[in-house]
């Protein structure tokens, strides 16, 4: 597999970085792009305001919500400051599953106190009333509704103020943070992308326009679209460890490795050197599958040797930082070694990766998936089945809390260990009948912005059965379809040279 992957590697292309610059400095000299929020606070607070919007749009929240207090230090009349402390509250939108409650409770108190304050104008009062839909009734309102209103409040403060920069700006935002992931026709995704990229023309150096158009464009039929913001971002927010790390959503749907590797060494460190260790752990899982698409495996290495380093910062009970919370940490820590283990196909080293029992189940289930996938694929049935068993324990658990996304991403990783459990069974029908459900549902949804993509795609893994199975033109098709969603993606295009290749030979079937 090491000589197959250093072949693959020279299939891959590296497209070189842009080098368009734009900068702004605030008071205290930082690098975080140009924002004008207009309010009707005072002068002094108003200065203090818009460095924390700055903040805010590159999802500094901590810093934000202190920049924020210091606008009501300066202006204790400046109710919507209340407004942006409730929306760093909410932390990053795009972070899939429930929002912790002590968070919720704390970002309602301070929508509350904006309310109870109340905004000088029509307009700051609108904000307000917005990011009050986010946290109203939290105990009994599903999250999505929630979200869905605060979509609909945003909706309705655009219209009224069409020449509001801010107001389209956080209202693209509300779309693309409700999006439905299963929509494949992207229409939500679409039309904030159009409100954002005519802003972007008029303000070049927003912070806030890079990156959610990045976040916008994050899935692969779109991507291509967010290269310019891309490769503007860091430029525009070089003081924001966030704004370093997300043009490397963009590079890994694109297949543009190097830039992807660039941009999580700088994001790592800075995150580092900020203390926010979650986007550290985030960056480095970003930076680690870029290592193993390209067959740097020593690099790889090396970033799996210091989590031990890393996890030794990490400080789960922090839930407001950077652009990471905990759910973020724990993802990373359990992602990077099984990544490592499953991306070389050393099944031995996935089969027994030690579990870590977390708060959130399908940070788990990444551990159980890896070892039941290993387990499968050296024969050994029990251990496979065991881990099996786990994952589905984990997928009820999620769909009785209500977390029906990361409850179908489980359900893809337990049918996958179920299908090459029954492949070393003999059971060929019903491991590729499992192995195809698998990949039906991987293709009616998108991954979360917490990951650069499957530990193992699901139609890939399809596409190694069929290899199994003397099939390489039904593994090709697997691998080739793989590729369109996971361009440049190492195994698939090892995998998909092998199954070329077979077809050309005697004896293998020629479907």
């Amino acid at each position: 597999m090491v000589r197959a992957r250093l072949i693959a590697v020279v299939l891959l292309t590296l497209l070189p970085s842009s080098n368009l610059a734009q900068e702004h400095l605030h008071g205290n000299g930082e690098k975080l792009g140009a924002v004008r929020f207009t309010t009707s606070c005072s002068e002094p607070a108003q200065k203090d305001f818009n460095h924390a919007v700055a903040l805010l749009h590159s999802f500094q929240f901590s810093r934000a919500i202190d920049g924020f207090h210091a606008t009501l230090t300066d202006d204790p009349t400046c109710a919507i400051a209340y407004w942006g402390i409730a929306l760093s509250n909410w932390s990053n939108p795009f972070a899939s599953g429930a929002k912790d409650e002590t968070q919720l409770q704390v970002g309602r108190a301070n929508a509350d106190h904006g309310q109870t304050l109340g905004a000088k104008t029509e307009r700051e009062q609108a904000f307000l009333t917005a990011v009050s839909a986010l946290y109203a009734n939290f105990e009994t309102t599903p999250q999505r509704t929630r979200l869905l209103a605060y979509r609909d409040a945003m909706a309705g403060l655009a219209a009224n103020y069409p020449a509001d920069h801010e107001a389209q700006i956080f209202y693209a935002l509300s779309i693309s943070a409700s999006e439905d992931p299963a929509d494949k026709t992207y229409i939500g995704r679409l039309k904030a992308g159009a409100i954002l990229e005519q802003l972007f023309e008029e303000e070049p150096s927003h912070p806030g326009l890079a990156h959610y158009i990045i976040h916008t464009y994050d899935v692969p039929a779109l991507a291509s679209r967010a290269l310019i913001a891309a490769r503007r971002y860091s430029e525009i927010a070089p003081d924001a460890p966030h704004a370093l790390h997300m043009p490397s959503h963009t590079f890994t749907r694109t297949g543009n490795w190097q830039e992807s590797i660039d941009s999580n060494i700088a994001a790592a460190a800075a995150a580092r050197r900020e203390g926010q260790t979650a986007e550290e752990l985030h960056a480095s899982d970003y930076e680690i599958y870029a290592y193993l698409q390209t067959g740097q495996d020593e690099a790889a290495k090396r970033i799996v040797d210091s989590l031990s380093e890393i996890a030794s910062r990490f400080d789960p009970k922090v839930v407001i930082s950077g652009a990471g919370g905990p759910a973020v940490g724990y993802f990373a820590l359990a992602a990077i070694p099984a990544r490592y283990a499953l991306e070389r196909g050393d099944w031995k080293q996935a089969s027994q990766l030690p579990v870590r029992e977390t708060p959130f189940p399908h940070t788990d289930a990444i551990t159980w998936f890896a070892r039941g996938l290993g387990a499968a694929r050296l024969g050994q049935t029990a251990a496979a089945k065991e881990s099996a068993t786990v994952l589905l324990r984990i997928q009820a658990r999620l769909s009785q809390a209500g977390e029906d996304y990361w409850a179908q991403q489980v359900e893809i990783q337990e049918l996958a260990v179920e299908a090459w459990t029954r492949l070393g069974e003999g059971k060929k029908e019903e491991a590729l009948q499992q192995m195809k459900s698998a990949a039906e549902l991987e293709d009616g949804t998108e991954k979360s912005a917490v990951t650069p993509g499957p530990l193992v795609p699901a139609r890939e893994l399809l596409g190694e059965m069929f290899l199994k199975l003397n099939d390489p033109a039904e593994a090709l098709q697997q691998f080739q379809a793989t590729l369109k969603k996971e361009p440049r993606r190492l195994r698939s295009l090892h995998d998909a040279a092998e199954a070329a290749q077979l077809i050309t030979r005697p004896g293998t079937n020629p479907k």
